[in-house]
């Protein structure tokens, strides 16, 4: 009995439910639009009445141009690391600027997720486009992640989750992009389509702070400094400071500027935007290159000192400066037009002091600064200045701890007899990093150790034997130079001394 009442019961449901698509057929077909669209919204807003989860739709692409949102990105970046765990059905990805394969979930898959005690739910849905004219499709299918939560927990994924989502999505994003080293050149303004200010190539560059030749205490204070730095956006906004800072790097040639300029970048997983000031045009185009650079990224000026006419200290005006202004100013527009001709950079000091510091330097953020040159002491003062070049680096000679460092990356030794003499040989001579990483390099596989480390010592008898013979030739040329005091009121005193002396005879 129970079972026949059971029957008659799915009988009667299924009895109802076509009677309801019926009657909703007739209505579709015979009713106006608008009477439909009431009882749809009607329909929805009481099923919502009774249902406790709320969903939250994100889009790939938004907008009439199609871009692609940066929410979507995020959140796929996010769920990423859950699909590859609890995922059934799995797409592989890798993007154009990705350096590693990305697990994702493929359509109407579902992932769970939990936060503060809450349970999520991630579905990746596709919505098709309707259909025209012959029945083909003029727009491509749109992919979107829909969000389901529990009412309940609106106010805790409005205000905590979300962000936490996108947060960790971006982090996710730059940690698995290829990184990029970009630079500026000569480009055609005329051209169609338009050329970009920037061009880039993959950044390879395999430099770590392990292997830099440098003391170890000195090398974790730039650690600690540049990690600082990646943290603080907070710190930077409470004092009311753009989110940036400078680096100058100075010292001798073959000191090790570039190569610490790469582990920075490999440190912080940063990009890097060469710039190249001599193919700027003027200082509009300085401000654009600017706009373009991204967050998270070092602007690396090298050669400072060598980069148009900025390096020299600016000069105090004299009486005699000011007669001849006129004559300056005609030669300095004669110079200027030549320089226009000849397709020469009108970047100004001025111009370069606001692109650091100034408030075009605001726009965008997580930015460092770096400049390097071999003679610091030619540098305007203005262009230094704490503020600017925030922290100021010396990479000098290499000292015995340096070299420890390169025996360990080129030899893989961290001990040896000939060290000591080695040691003796660096305190009493200046070698460059550049010069023992040079000696220290295997030519042939017949090389060993002990032949490496007597190709160093060489080098550095060499050097020493180089330093006393300049020293003496200095020492030289000092003592065949006349002395200061051979001038004509010297020669005076000394012609008029006898003159006292036998005056002095006579009384």
């Amino acid at each position: 009995m129970a079972a026949i009442t059971m029957a008659e019961m799915w009988t009667t449901v299924g009895s109802t439910i076509a009677s309801f698509m019926f009657v909703w057929t007739i209505i579709r077909q015979y009713c106006p639009y608008e009477v439909r669209h009431f009882l749809e919204k009607s329909m929805h807003r009481l099923m919502s009445f009774f249902n406790p989860y709320i969903h939250v739709s994100i889009h790939e692409f938004m907008g009439t141009r199609l871009n692609r949102s940066e929410a979507y990105a995020a959140v796929e970046a996010y769920l990423s690391t859950n699909s590859a765990k609890s995922a059934k059905r799995l797409k592989l990805e890798m993007e154009k600027d990705s350096k590693k394969i990305v697990l994702t979930m493929d359509e109407y898959e579902k992932v769970t997720d939990e936060f503060q005690g809450a349970e999520i739910s991630w579905v990746l849905g596709i919505r098709s486009p309707k259909p025209v004219g012959n029945g083909n499709n003029s727009q491509p299918e749109r992919r979107y992640y829909k969000l389901t939560f529990h009412k309940r927990y609106r106010e805790m994924i409005a205000e905590s989750y979300l962000e936490h989502v996108m947060k960790k999505g971006k982090e996710i994003r730059v940690k698995n992009r290829q990184r990029k080293l970009y630079t500026n050149g000569a480009r055609d303004k005329y051209a169609y389509p338009r050329q970009p200010l920037w061009s880039d190539v993959p950044f390879e560059h395999p430099a770590r702070f392990e292997s830099v030749a440098m003391e170890a205490e000195k090398k974790q204070e730039i650690i600690e400094d540049l990690l600082t730095f990646s943290q603080s956006k907070d710190f930077y906004a409470r004092i009311g400071k753009a989110w940036k800072r400078g680096y100058l790097l100075y010292g001798p040639p073959g000191t090790g500027k570039s190569t610490m300029i790469a582990a920075m970048a490999n440190l912080l997983n940063y990009n890097v935007y060469d710039l190249e000031l001599t193919a700027v045009e003027d200082n509009t185009e300085l401000k654009k290159l600017l706009i373009e650079i991204t967050g998270k990224s070092i602007i690396v000026i090298e050669d400072i000192d060598c980069s148009l006419d900025l390096t020299g200290h600016r000069k105090k005006k004299t009486e005699k400066e000011t007669e001849d202004k006129k004559n300056e100013e005609e030669k300095k527009q004669t110079d200027l037009k030549n320089r226009e001709g000849k397709g020469f950079s009108k970047v100004t000091l001025s111009g370069l002091l606001n692109f650091i510091d100034g408030l075009w330097s605001a726009c965008g953020g997580e930015r460092i600064i770096v400049f390097t040159t071999n003679y610091v002491e030619k540098l305007d003062p203005a262009l230094i200045r704490r503020g600017r070049m925030d922290k100021h680096i010396e990479l000098s000679y290499c000292s015995f701890e340096g070299f420890k460092v390169l025996a360990k990356n080129y030899l893989l030794v961290e001990a040896h007899p000939l060290f000591d003499k080695i040691d003796r040989l660096m305190e009493e001579t200046k070698i460059t990093p550049a010069d023992v990483a040079e000696a220290l390099m295997r030519k042939s596989p017949r090389e060993d150790v002990e032949k490496s480390l007597s190709k160093l010592i060489q080098a550095l008898e060499e050097a020493k034997k180089e330093a006393a013979t300049k020293k003496a030739e200095e020492e030289s040329r000092v003592l065949k130079a006349p002395a200061k005091d051979d001038s004509p009121l010297q020669d005076k005193k000394e012609t008029e001394e006898p003159q006292s002396l036998d005056d002095g005879a006579a009384t």
